[in-house]
């Protein structure tokens, strides 16, 4: 008897386990999103369409001083991570392999694999002394603090693309005599670019919506927007936050889609 031929793309379960598996990710996703357009109060009940509770949230005082700080913060400490982790890419990959740089791989990805709060822990510590020191407690800290959480984050996709990229023509630049600094601006540093905006997206994303590190390194009146929800939901639960919720995840979207026609473009 003939064995039966087996084919990859034919996979008996695999479609209803995936189907199973998008449903438990974005199901509640889909519920936070319509239940934002809830007239009624109640997060229970459909009480018919409104855009009540985005106005509301809109007119809050509270929510738009947090989510102004939150994209003070967000913008800041992305650019200042992609720098860092333009720099540190170029370091690592530009270089001809030596003894040590695994080392530094780990190094530099190792707030990826340390649980967040012992990373909240570690800069609550620190700042605790700096702040005794210097008398100053405004943003900065927190600035800083997202800063070295998410140099990692931006650090993969540019290592990435560089490791990627084809060499000769920064090579044969060199070959005609530019600068190393004329070659960077010239040749890497566009072939790099949409790297970098992915490391500035992935960087600005992951700071946005950071609870743990904000909650603990934070000043009095410094709510981000994420801690200012969180604060919300110990008190009373209004669909109040199912539309500010809605609105971070549009802004997730208009991000990834500008991403993704910055790099159609660039390819």
């Amino acid at each position: 008897m003939a064995r039966a031929r087996f084919d990859i793309r034919s996979q008996p379960g695999f479609g209803t386990i995936a189907l199973f598996t998008f449903a438990l990710l974005y199901l509640p996703i889909v519920t936070l999103v319509v239940y934002a357009f809830n007239a009624s109060d109640s997060l229970s009940s459909w009480g018919g369409f409104s855009l009540h509770w985005f106005a509301a949230a809109a007119q809050n005082q509270a929510v738009q001083d947090a989510a102004w700080r939150s994209l003070i913060i967000a913008a800041s400490a992305a650019t200042m991570a992609t720098i860092a982790a333009t720099m540190a890419a170029i370091a690592t990959t530009r270089t001809p392999p030596y003894p040590g740089l695994g080392f530094k791989y780990a190094f530099i990805n190792l707030p990826l694999m340390v649980p967040e709060i012992v990373t909240a822990v570690a800069l609550l510590i620190v700042f605790a002394r700096v702040k005794v020191w210097t008398g100053y407690s405004g943003l900065g800290y927190l600035i800083l603090a997202h800063t070295a959480f998410c140099i990692p984050f931006a650090y993969l996709p540019i290592r990435a693309r560089l490791e990627g990229m084809d060499q000769s023509l920064e090579r044969a630049a060199a070959d005609l005599y530019a600068p190393p600094w004329q070659v960077f601006r010239r040749v890497t540093l566009p072939l790099l670019r949409p790297g970098i905006i992915a490391g500035f997206m992935l960087a600005f994303v992951i700071s946005l919506d950071d609870v743990v590190i904000s909650e603990f390194v934070k000043s009095g009146g410094q709510d981000t927007l994420p801690t200012y929800m969180l604060g919300q939901l110990r008190r009373a639960v209004t669909p109040e936050i199912n539309a500010i919720a809605a609105a971070f995840l549009a802004l997730s979207v208009v991000l990834v889609t500008i991403f993704f026609f910055i790099n159609r473009k660039e390819a």
